[in-house]
């Protein structure tokens, strides 16, 4: 697990190694300090005393944000790290974590705490349930499952998957998880929602960020899944 890495002013990351069904897909939480001054941590991973005390150093943590259905694994060790702060996650995943105490749905209604600094698009049609965020301040657009963006992968079996799936060295969606999306009309509506957005450049859960020509690169990497195509 790394320490948080600044990206642009008021936004930082953390990688962390993630297995999905024996592959390294690794993840990546990304910490949002608002105009207020407090902290949105963004896909948590695993809090340690460490990373705890490098991130209180930043400001205090306000909100944790489960923002998909498969992002949620280290809900708790945030919560438990910072219990005063506010958990949002999809409703879906609210009843499928009966176990945490969730404070709010996580959608496009914005929070007052972050109304002036993010804008929220949730992907509909998909299985996924994610919720992108855009800063606007620095024309961020913050994903989990939006796009997967290997360059290299040291661990063969990995590299062997995302070769066949023809996703490696570009960014993309594997072809078996594209049966995730159950509604492509919908989801195009979304995409065309999100490509409106000015963004500079991407934070993405699984592979590399997209910090140049972010528009063309996301467009490309939904490919499979025509944006302008007639509903």
């Amino acid at each position: 697990m790394t320490s948080p890495l600044p990206i642009v002013e008021n936004i930082w990351t953390v990688r962390a190694p993630q297995t999905f069904l024996g592959l390294h897909v690794g993840t990546q939480m990304t910490i949002v300090r608002l105009t207020g001054g407090g902290l949105v941590l963004h896909s948590p991973v695993a809090i340690t005393p460490e990373l705890k005390a490098q991130i209180d150093t930043l400001g205090p943590v306000r909100h944790v944000i489960c923002p998909a259905m498969f992002h949620h694994l280290h809900a708790g060790s945030a919560i438990a790290a910072w219990p005063q702060a506010r958990l949002h996650a999809p409703e879906a995943l609210q009843r499928k974590r009966r176990d945490l105490r969730f404070d709010a749905v996580f959608g496009e209604v914005p929070h007052p705490d972050w109304a002036d600094d993010l804008v929220a698009i949730t992907i509909d049609g998909s299985l996924l349930g994610e919720t992108v965020l855009y800063h606007k301040a620095s024309k961020t657009l913050i994903t989990v499952d939006l796009v997967e963006n290997f360059s290299h992968c040291d661990h063969a079996p990995t590299r062997w998957y995302l070769k066949l799936g023809g996703i490696y060295g570009r960014p993309g969606w594997h072809p078996l998880l594209r049966a995730t999306y159950l509604n492509r009309r919908k989801a195009r509506v979304s995409i065309q929602r999100i490509l409106a957005l000015p963004f500079e450049r991407v934070l993405v859960a699984h592979g590399e960020n997209i910090e140049h020509d972010a528009g063309r690169v996301i467009r490309e990497g939904l490919r499979w899944l025509p944006v302008f195509e007639a509903s």
